[in-house]
């Protein structure tokens, strides 16, 4: 028997009542509640999963999730589906599993997560017309429906696999916490529907949760690391995480999105970043005037076909006017911005190129045929350019710059996701490796289809055939690195490469191999076995490409939170 100090309050039965009140769980006491007659409004019985007080300045509203009360029952996914009117294969929370240990004592965990309503949203940084907007006043971010073009790009830029696309609305959706139901002090639909409390509404110190994201560190085992975004969740557990703890989902490859219009306009405007480059260099080449009009040509209907052809990506094309919205974050705004003046620039290279070429070319024609009638050598007749020619050279320098500069805003679109397979080491020399290997092949090929200048289109198809050869060495030995060492940031892309896109790999080295062949018997024939055999080698080095950006989209192994158990 034990006894209570002398000086100790006596405990009245109110005291004990109290006392057993604060161990019940919150469907207990709203049962307890229920029991009773008349109620008020249901919001004030769901207090007990929010804060009692509204974030004040510095602080937001973040998910506490108790890993120990996650049971993995899938309640929030369900009410979260039902409440927000989610289309049949649209989530915004989900619900993964963690195992490891060992045989004697193995260790699984499940987890539930939805939008981390981080301090520094990627989404929102990489929208390019401010579809997205973080409240000042609760730090939920929030996406707006209306303004959203629907270019998914945020579904790239987010690290935790937030932002799903809906197809039949052309645009991208996510968790806003239930921001409405806080507004009036009820709880999210997730946090209401857990039965066992695991999720709940937390008041998050911004600055904390910025010093606390350190390089390094991630939100739970197989997240992304913090310092991209600082994400505000805090999960919480009172079991030790073995060390070998890993994602259910962590031997699971998978494909992702291959995003064809992307494909297409990113091939076709390298295309013509290379032809342009190409003319930008032979400015003080004495072949400049004769070649300028066909390659000026030709550079400006690959890139305004490229240009057409990426519309198609936009799920709300007539809205995408506002992308100087984003100019000061987006890597995507400012990609149309500089393919904007791409467009413009070239425009009068091409009119300003053409126009004098037709001109010295009836000249000549006329010329000759005076020259004819009169009895004199067609030496005797010249027809030089017009003064307005003087224009074209600094306009073809000016283009490849831009072009230079449209071809980096485009790799930065994608180095800017943080993405392994899309590191800078890897993006920036395969745009630049296409870009030059296309642009030296299409100009090959319309110089000798035109029978211009014979020993320049010679030249070039040699240029593209040293190209096409160190390009694919490059790419064969970076695939063969990233496959041999696990501890590479790109080895699961390369295992994804080679476990599932084998028949692509397969085709792309046949290709590879035939282009060095035909570019071989390019520069060792004349004339019109030139004129066959630099048309093939381009065909065989864009279709080489063409597999080489299906395995750059699909290989990126976007990061996700932990999913579920794989085979």
């Amino acid at each position: 028997m034990t006894f209570a100090p002398p000086d100790a309050p006596l405990r009245t039965l109110i005291d004990d009542l109290l006392a057993e009140q604060q161990e019940l769980t919150a469907i207990e006491r709203f049962s307890r509640k229920h029991e009773h007659a008349t109620l008020p409004a249901q919001a004030r019985y769901y207090r007990d999963l929010i804060p009692i007080r509204k974030p004040a300045t510095g602080e937001q509203y973040a998910f506490g999730v108790d890993l120990d009360a996650c049971t993995g029952c899938k309640a929030c996914v369900s009410a979260c589906h039902s409440l927000n009117g989610l289309d049949e294969e649209e989530t915004w929370r989900d619900v993964g599993v963690i195992y490891g240990g060992t045989v004697a004592e193995p260790y699984q965990q499940t987890v539930t997560t939805a939008c981390h309503h981080c301090a520094d949203p990627g989404c929102l940084s990489g929208c390019p017309v401010m579809a997205y907007e973080k409240d000042s006043a609760t730090g939920i971010v929030r996406h707006l429906d209306d303004q959203c073009i629907g270019c998914e790009y945020c579904m790239l830029k987010c690290p935790y696999d937030v932002p799903k696309y809906s197809k039949k609305r052309g645009i991208v959706r996510k968790c806003d916490m239930c921001y409405n139901r806080l507004a009036v002090d009820e709880a999210p639909a997730c946090v209401q529907a857990c039965p066992n409390e695991a999720i709940t509404i937390r008041i998050a110190n911004i600055e904390d949760t910025r010093a606390h994201a350190q390089p390094g560190l991630k939100l739970i085992h197989g997240a992304f690391e913090s310092s991209y975004t600082k994400p505000t969740t805090i999960y919480t557990t009172k079991k030790v995480m073995p060390a070998n703890a890993e994602p259910g989902d962590i031997y699971r490859l998978r494909l992702e999105h291959p995003h064809w219009p992307l494909i297409s306009m990113l091939l076709l405007s390298q295309i013509s970043a290379g032809v342009f480059v190409v003319l930008g260099a032979l400015v003080f080449s004495a072949q400049f005037e004769r070649v300028a009009a066909p390659l000026a040509v030709t550079g400006f209907i690959a890139l305004h076909a490229g240009l057409m052809l990426s519309v198609f990506h936009l799920g709300r094309p007539l809205k995408a006017w506002r992308f100087f919205l984003g100019l000061r974050t987006s890597w995507m705004s400012r990609e149309i911005l500089v393919f904007g003046m791409f467009a413009g620039i070239s425009a009068p290279l091409a009119i300003g190129a053409w126009w004098p070429w037709i001109e010295a070319q009836a000249s000549r024609v006329a010329g000759e045929q005076a020259a004819r009638l009169l009895g004199m050598g067609a030496a005797a007749v010249t027809a030089p350019f017009p003064a307005s020619w003087q224009l074209v050279p600094m306009l073809a320098v000016a283009t490849a710059g831009v072009a230079v500069a449209a071809i980096f805003c485009s790799a930065m679109i994608y180095v800017d996701t943080r993405r392994p397979f899309w590191s800078a080491a890897n993006t920036f020399p395969k745009f630049c490796g296409t870009t030059l290997l296309l642009g030296l092949g299409a100009s090959a090929a319309v110089l000798s289809w035109l029978q211009i200048a014979p020993q320049l289109a010679r030249t070039l198809c040699g240029a593209a055939l040293v190209a096409n050869v160190l390009y694919g060495a490059w790419n064969l030995m970076m695939l063969r690195h990233n496959l041999r060492d696990p501890s590479a940031p790109a080895h699961r892309s390369a295992r994804t490469i080679w476990k599932l896109l084998r028949p692509q790999l397969a085709i792309r080295a046949v290709l590879v191999v035939l282009a060095t062949v035909i570019g071989i018997a390019a520069v060792v024939f004349a004339d019109s076995g030139r004129t066959v055999c630099a048309t093939l080698l381009f065909l065989l080095t864009f279709g080489s490409a063409i597999i080489e950006r299906y395995c750059f989209f699909t290989a990126s192994d976007g990061p996700r939170m932990p999913g579920g158990i794989a085979a």
